[in-house]
This record gives structure tokens, sequence and C-alpha cells, in this order.
């Protein structure tokens, strides 16, 4: 079997699931041009976990509705894909062997940062999906360790994908319409991200909040960026950044994804 590449996209809005746009349209072609995974790995920025990673082992992933004031319609989506738990165990193990601390559930369900795009993506919900936590408190450099232990997957027919946002700054967001071009605190940022990805200037990506313009400003916590260090991570050694979608929501969100082999 081909190796996948590793994935990081950016979920946005949860009405991304409903709402037509570039980053929507985006996702709903992903399926048609890519190999078929045997499993999905999805880090998201929607589950931390203190003093190590934790591992779903749930059998049928529960729905998340994991937001609020959004329309009904949205709370009514059921994503009903079943888990892995073999390959959730064999997860587990792969990272106890590289030395972290690791936490497992039985119960955890499926956060809108893995089932928005899923759902986008693989709409028939018939491909196992199981979920990886961030480490609360531990930054770009422990992340990138995580996704590095978990490349063998790749092999064996794994999908891992990082879901976060390229840039996240809620509190930017007031006064600002749905198709807004991005101010240039936001776009220097983000073409920066996109050049050192290109470059593979892997130090530099993991010192991205001194390094980087407005990294700050732009993340004022790091929850939605660290699954992008994941896939980064799981890419392994030389692999290929490609910037495989770039657009904008409220001109404060970058919806880039990235692609690496």
């Amino acid at each position: 079997m081909n190796k996948l590449p590793a994935l990081f996209v950016s979920h946005g809005s949860p009405m991304i699931a409903l709402e037509d746009g570039p980053a929507h349209r985006f996702l709903k072609g992903w399926s048609s041009s890519h190999a078929r995974p045997k499993a999905i790995l999805v880090a998201s920025a929607h589950w931390e976990n203190r003093g190590g990673p934790a591992v779903s082992l749930a059998e049928q992933p529960r729905t998340i509705h994991d937001f609020g004031g959004f329309p009904r319609e949205l709370y009514e989506i059921q994503y009903a894909a079943t888990g892995a738990p073999e390959v959730a165990q064999q997860t587990v193990e792969l990272l106890q062997h590289a030395g972290f601390s690791v936490s497992t559930s039985n119960s955890r369900g499926l956060d809108h940062g893995a089932w928005v795009p899923l759902l986008l993506m693989y709409p028939d919900a018939d491909i196992p999906v199981f979920q990886l936590s961030l480490i609360q408190g531990a930054g770009a450099a422990e992340h990138y360790r995580l996704g590095v232990a978990l490349q063998s997957l790749r092999a064996q027919g794994v999908l891992i994908m990082g879901s976060g946002s390229v840039t996240h700054n809620l509190n930017e967001i007031m006064g600002h319409g749905l198709d807004d071009p991005a101010p240039s605190w936001v776009s220097d940022f983000d073409s920066w991200l996109a050049e050192a990805l290109a470059a593979g200037r892997v130090s530099e990506l993991l010192d991205y909040r001194r390094l980087a313009p407005h990294a700050v400003r732009n993340h004022p916590t790091e929850d939605h960026l660290l699954p992008l260090f994941v896939a980064l991570g799981a890419a392994g050694a030389g692999a290929v950044a490609s910037r495989v979608h770039a657009s904008h929501t409220y001109g404060i969100l970058a919806m880039d994804a990235y692609s690496f082999n």
C-alpha cells in the first residue's frame, strides 16, 4: 500500500459543514483525488489532555456538538463512522515506545474539529475514525515529536490529519464580514508559514512564536496551530509540504490546508 500523505486542515466555523465557500468546496473535493484510507487518525484542536496524549479507543464514537449559538440544523448532524480500536491501540503502543505517557478513553467521541471536515471529505462516514488529543501546555516541538512517533501508520493506509486553523484569534472577528480581505497581520503570518513549510525550515517553524510575524496575535493560545505540527512530524524528515488550499473567512481565519508527502 502506498503511503498516504499527512494532512493539516483549517476547520474554521462549524458552519462550514452547511455553507458553501472555498474551504467547503476544497474539503468536499478531497476524496475524489486521493486514495481511500484504511482508517483516519484526527489530532483536533478541541481535545487536550494533561500530562501526555490521550487516544480514543471508542468502537462507536458519538458526534460531539461542542459549540453554541448555531442553527438547529447543525446540531442534528450525526457523523456515524465507526471507531478504529485496533489501530488506536497500535497508536498507544507507538507513543509509549517514544516515551510518552498515554491515556486512553473508551467513550471519547468526535468533536467538531474532527467530524466537520470529515463530513465534507467522507460524507458516507464509512471509514473508521479515532482521535488523538493534544498535550495540554506543550508546544510545537513536543507535538512535532508526537507526529514523528506515528510515521509508520501512514504506510499502513492510515490518514493522519491535524485539524485546527492557520490563524485563530476569535477576539478579532467582531466587525468583519464573511468575505472581508485578510488584514496584513493575518496575511503576513500565513505567508511566513507557507514559505517556511515549503522550504522545510523545521527548526524555524518550531520556534514560530518568536520568529513568525504577529504569531501571538494570530494565536493567543496555541491549540489551533499545534495539530499542524503533528501532521508535519508524521510526514517524516525531508517531507515536501504542499499548500493545497488557501482562503480566509471573516478576514481573520486563514483556512489554509497542507499536504505532506
